[in-house]
């Protein structure tokens, strides 16, 4: 295993701030389109200018994810499972943490779900919410996301915020993206390529980051 891997985010494009969007919860990407959770909505964009299409009338403040089928949105203390051809809350399941999550991402059969001020990301069980186990992670957790193997988070201390890859295993850091100083990281989302699309938080905004390419070991 080499060094940590240390970079400067190369910004591709930034969008927004958006109409009905004062702040950005959590962040998905369903192949088609990128949904951004405002607290109160799920709104969905087109992913390649920032186009509004629709919008979801649900309780949506934290993170957000999609299985391939149906959304999942963090609301305080529960996890809500969301058709989005109609918009329905097809399920409900406990979230840990009571109500301190922030991100939420899907891959492996499971749900992974960020724990802000705990530094932890949990692997639930979509049907249950039991908790199947816990990453302890070295920084405040803000969005979630799984590419290609990678466990990817993003960080929120301050004026600074960070792409973090780390060992699903142990937790450690193993790569680093740095935003520049005084722009958030909320909700996290891989297009499953080469991309990040990141929550601007308050700021209201999404930022396209590009993701390093992977190193040989990786």
């Amino acid at each position: 295993m080499g060094a940590m891997k240390q970079h400067r985010a190369d910004i591709l494009r930034e969008d927004g701030p958006f109409e009905d969007i004062s702040a950005v919860h959590g962040v998905t990407f369903d192949g088609r389109h990128v949904w951004l959770a405002s607290g109160t909505a799920l709104h969905a964009f087109d992913p390649e200018g920032g186009k509004a299409l629709r919008t979801i009338t649900v309780t949506a403040n934290a993170g957000t994810a999609f299985d391939g089928r149906h959304l999942f949105q963090i609301a305080e203390d529960r996890i809500q499972k969301i058709d989005p051809e109609s918009g329905a809350v097809v399920a409900t399941i406990p979230a840990p943490g009571n109500g301190t999550n922030s991100g939420l991402a899907w891959a492996e059969g499971s749900l992974w779900v960020g724990a802000y001020r705990n530094c932890r990301i949990h692997q639930v069980d979509p049907e249950t919410g039991a908790v199947l186990r816990t990453i302890e992670t070295q920084n405040h957790v803000t969005g979630v996301t799984w590419v290609d193997g990678e466990l990817w988070h993003g960080t929120w201390e301050g004026d600074q915020s960070e792409l973090r890859r780390i060992d699903a295993q142990t937790g450690a850091v193993q790569e680093t993206i740095a935003m520049p100083e005084g722009m958030m990281v909320s909700g996290l989302e891989s297009d499953g390529r080469d991309r990040f699309f990141c929550g601007g938080g308050n700021s209201g905004k999404l930022r396209v980051v590009r993701r390093p390419p992977a190193s040989p070991e990786t």
